[in-house]
């Protein structure tokens, strides 16, 4: 691959990575109200994992050109941003550290799966994350490398994931030990992390439902 490139590349994908979203709230999240935050973290690295091997396999481009597909998907990752946001909310006074600082327990062994697939729910649903693949990571692959095309793709891919794993941990643990001498606080970022997850889904299902509506009322 092209060093210059793959630098580059190197940079944006962990300025992007360090941007606080839903990813983050989720991670932080877990690092709360969970046990072990790692099939959290898991879950999401899972959902840009599916997205790189969409990208590799040629699908992420053809999904991209269906607008139609597009909208769907955002109408259901909005809607599914909300009920997790709302579940979040439901819990929010209960939320303590994995260790069971402030005498709530954590989550069971048996819900770390569900976990995990909520995760990668958030990565794998989330239409901007298939249009961060095909609109990003085309522009560092080098035709005149050595590796054919698909191949570089498939490990631009890869090492974002890995920058996910590797800064969504630090996030969900930082969460943890900074606020392990503040239990009280557990409880209010819980809150913050299910409040964002609403809004972020609000604004998602916004952007389907106003130009619906808008077309419509021209219509009528």
């Amino acid at each position: 691959m092209n060093p210059q490139l793959f630098l580059a590349f190197l940079v944006v994908a962990v300025a992007l990575a360090c941007t606080p979203g839903v990813d983050w709230a989720y991670s932080i999240a877990a690092g709360l109200r969970q046990r072990s935050f790692a099939p959290a973290v898991a879950g999401l690295c899972g959902g840009y994992a599916l997205h790189t091997v969409l990208l590799v396999l040629g699908l992420a481009a053809l999904l991209a050109g269906l607008p139609g597909l597009l909208d769907w998907l955002t109408a259901a990752g909005a809607l599914y941003l909300l009920w997790l946001g709302f579940s979040t909310l439901r819990s929010w006074r209960g939320a303590s550290f994995g260790s069971g600082t402030a005498g709530v327990p954590a989550a069971a062994p048996a819900s770390q799966f569900r976990i995990f697939l909520q995760g990668m729910g958030i990565s794998g649903i989330n239409p901007k994350g298939l249009l961060f693949f095909v609109a990003l990571v085309p522009q560092f692959v080098s035709p005149d490398a050595a590796l054919p095309v698909p191949v570089q793709s498939g490990l631009l891919g890869l090492t974002f994931v890995l920058l996910v794993a590797v800064i969504y941990s630090c996030v969900a643990l930082l969460a943890r030990n900074l606020l392990q001498a503040r239990p009280g606080l557990a409880s209010r970022v819980t809150l913050a992390s299910g409040i964002i997850m609403v809004i972020l889904g609000a604004l998602l299902l916004a952007e389907q439902i106003v130009p619906a509506v808008s077309a419509a009322m021209k219509h009528a």
